[in-house]
């Protein structure tokens, strides 16, 4: 599918998914976004979906990258101290979805995805999910994961 550029305003962690520091890292980095109450502090959000997105790749998924934990806005003039803005250049994706209990489910995808690597033809620019409506009961959740591909 094809998704058109967008901007993200969030809070960040530089990580790796090498010894399981990701799972330390971003686990850190979700207990921030809500201990902080980010939403409240992103200007210009245009809805209430939280993005966490990965970008920046070293290399592929066995290298460093950064992970951004916030919200689509429409503009990037107004970051907040300790934030960062950026923009997604779109392009085209691969649609999962992950299903079941949190984090569990999205990790379960996260590792079929790196199994099936080089089948994907994975772009590494910016790959992203998405927690909507149906991401809110963490027992039985529902999150977008999106994949660029080449």
């Amino acid at each position: 599918m094809k998704i058109e550029p967008f901007k993200i305003i969030g809070i960040s962690v530089r990580t790796t998914n090498e010894n399981s520091k990701s799972v330390l890292d971003l686990g850190k980095l979700w207990e921030r976004f809500y201990k902080e109450n980010i939403a409240s502090k992103i200007p210009g959000k245009l809805s209430e979906e939280i993005y966490s997105v990965y970008t920046d790749y070293e290399t592929d998924y066995k290298g460093s990258y950064t992970t951004i934990i916030g919200y689509k806005v429409n503009l990037l003039n107004s970051i907040p101290e300790g934030m960062m803005g950026i923009g997604i250049i779109g392009g085209n994706y691969q649609l999962f979805k992950a299903k079941g209990k949190m984090p569990d489910a999205v990790v379960s995808q996260w590792m079929g995805i790196w199994e099936n690597d080089d089948k994907l033809k994975r772009a590494y620019t910016s790959d992203f999910e998405v927690y909507g409506e149906k991401s809110k009961n963490p027992q039985n959740a529902e999150v977008d994961i999106y994949i660029a591909v080449k």
